[in-house]
C-alpha cells in the first residue's frame, strides 16, 4: 500500500510541478511582452511630450560630460533621452543619456548597441521646429523587470510547495485509508471465510474493486460447495457397486454351482462397468470445470464423430441404433474433444432408460445441427429446465443413473458455444435432444 501511495505522491507532484513550470513559463512570455509594449508606449508618450514643449533653439551644441551612473535597480532613471537639430548637432540629453547618437534612424523604433548595451529607441521629428527626439531604454533594464515580475511570483510558490507536498501525503492517505482497512479485514479472515467485503462507506473508486472481490468469493465459494458435493456424492455412489461388487466376489468363492458362480461373475462385471461409468463422468466433468483456456473451433465432422462413438461402446442386443446417412455430410464447428463427450453421453444417457427399443440420430429440420432420439419414458415437463443440473435424478431415473449425463453434456455444448434442447416427443415415445449452433 505504501508503495502505491509513494507513486500517487510522486506523479501527483511531478503532475503539480509541471503545471507550476508552464504557468511560471507563460507569465514569463507574457509579462515580458506586456512589458515591452508599455515601455514602447513610453518611449513614444516621451517623445511627443518632449516635442511638444520643446522651442526652437538656437543654442550651441551640448559638450559631453560626465554623468552620473544609473543605479542596477533604478527603473526611474530607465528612459533618457536626445534632442537633436536635423542638421546632426546635439541640442540637448537628459542625465544618463549616451553622449554618442543613440540611432541612425530619422524616426519610428530601432535598436542599436552602444558601449555594450542594446539600446531601443524612439525617434520622433518636428520640421517646423527643426528638432530631431530621441528617447530610448536599455533592453536589459526590461529584461530585469520581466524576470523580478516573475521572480515575486516564483518565491510564494517555493513556499508553498512543501506545505501542498504534505498536503498531498496527508490526502494520499486519508484516501488510501478504506483500501488499507479492505486489506487487513482479508488479512485477518481464515481460509474458509468467504463473507462478503463490507462496502457501505467505500469511496465509489474503491466500490469496483469490492465488488469484485466479493464476485470472486462467490465463485470460490460455489466451487468448493460443488466440490464438497462431488466428494460426498461420489463417495455414496461408489459405495453401493463397491459393496456389491465384494458381495458378488463372496459369493463367488463360496459357492460350488457353476450357474451361481456365473452369475455372481455377472453381476461383478455389471457393477465395474457401473462403477467405471460413474468415475469417467465425475473426472468428465472435474476436466471441464478445470479447463479455462478457450480452445479453438474447428469444423467438424459429426457423422464420422457419432459412428466412432457408438462403435465404440458395448450396447444391449435389444437396443438398435440407427443413423441418419446425411449425418456424414454435416460439418459444424466446435472443439472436437468436447462434442466427442456430449455425443457418449446422449448416447449412453438413451441407453440407460430403454430396456429396448431403437436410438436414432438425425439431421435436424434446419440442417444446422443433430439430433438423437430414444423410445424410454420420456422427461416430465416440471423437471426438464433441472435436468441438466448436476446429480438431479427425476422421477424416471434409472438404476445405474448418476445424474451426470446431460449436465456434461451441456457443458461440452457451451464449450463449442452448441445449444442444448430437450423436448418430449410429441407421441410421447421418449425424449429428443437436439444440438445446434447457438
Amino acid at each position: 500500500m505504501s508503495a502505491l501511495r509513494t507513486r500517487l505522491f510522486v506523479v501527483l507532484l511531478v503532475a503539480t510541478g509541471l503545471i507550476w513550470l508552464s504557468a511560471v513559463l507563460w507569465i514569463y512570455v507574457s509579462s515580458k511582452r506586456e512589458v515591452e509594449h508599455f515601455v514602447d508606449t513610453q518611449l513614444q508618450e516621451a517623445a511627443r511630450m518632449v516635442i511638444s514643449v520643446a522651442d526652437r533653439v538656437g543654442a550651441s551644441p551640448v559638450p559631453g560630460g560626465q554623468e552620473t551612473p544609473i543605479p542596477a535597480l533604478d527603473y526611474a532613471h530607465q528612459l533618457t533621452c536626445q534632442i537633436w537639430s536635423l542638421s546632426g548637432s546635439m541640442l540637448a540629453r537628459s542625465s544618463g543619456a549616451p553622449e554618442h547618437r543613440m540611432t541612425d534612424a530619422s524616426s519610428g523604433f530601432s535598436e542599436r548597441a552602444i558601449n555594450g548595451d542594446t539600446w531601443r529607441v524612439f525617434t520622433l521629428e518636428d520640421p517646423r521646429k527643426g528638432i530631431r527626439v530621441m528617447v530610448g531604454d536599455r533592453l536589459g533594464m526590461r529584461e530585469r523587470l520581466a524576470n523580478d515580475l516573475v521572480r515575486s511570483f516564483v518565491m510564494p510558490v517555493l513556499l508553498v510547495v512543501p506545505l501542498l507536498a504534505l498536503l498531498i501525503w496527508v490526502s494520499l492517505g486519508r484516501g488510501l485509508r478504506p483500501l488499507r482497512r479492505m486489506a487487513r479485514d482479508i488479512a485477518a479472515r481464515d481460509a474458509d471465510d468467504m463473507r462478503a467485503i463490507d462496502a457501505g462507506r467505500a469511496p465509489d473508486e474503491v466500490r469496483p474493486l469490492a465488488d469484485a472481490l466479493n464476485a470472486l468469493f462467490l465463485k470460490v465459494e460455489t466451487a468448493r460447495r460443488h466440490e464438497r458435493t462431488v466428494t460426498a456424492f461420489a463417495a455414496h455412489e461408489l459405495r453401493t457397486p463397491l459393496a456389491g461388487l465384494k458381495t458378488q466376489a463372496q459369493v463367488a468363492m463360496a459357492s460350488t454351482d457353476p450357474s451361481v458362480v456365473k452369475a455372481a461373475l455377472r453381476q461383478i462385471l455389471t457393477a465395474v462397468d457401473q462403477t467405471t461409468r460413474l468415475v469417467r463422468q465425475l473426472l468428465d466433468a472435474a476436466r471441464l470445470d478445470a479447463e479455462t483456456d478457450e480452445r479453438p473451433l474447428i469444423d467438424v465432422e459429426v457423422g464420422a464423430l457419432i459412428a466412432e462413438t457408438i462403435d465404440g461402446m458395448r450396447v444391449d442386443e435389444r437396443i438398435r441404433t440407427l443413423v441418419d446417412p446425411r449425418l456424414r455430410d454435416l460439418k459444424m464447428r466446435g472443439d472436437p474433444e468436447s462434442l466427442r463427450l456430449a455425443i457418449r453421453n446422449l448416447h449412453e444417457n438413451a441407453v440407460q432408460h430403454m430396456g429396448a427399443g431403437t436410438i436414432e440420430w438425425g439431421l435436424n429440420a434446419t440442417g444446422t445441427g443433430f439430433f438423437v432420439r430414444d423410445q424410454g419414458p420420456g422427461i416430465p415437463e416440471e423437471e426438464l429446465p433441472h435436468v441438466t443440473t448436476r446429480f438431479f435424478r427425476g422421477r424416471h431415473k434409472s438404476a445405474s443413473g448418476s445424474g451426470l449425463g446431460l449436465a456434461i453434456t451441456e457443458m461440452a455444448a457451451r464449450r463449442s458455444r452448441l445449444a442444448l434442447l430437450l423436448r418430449n416427443r410429441q407421441d410421447g415415445s421418449g425424449l429428443q435432444v437436439d444440438l445446434e449452433a447457438a
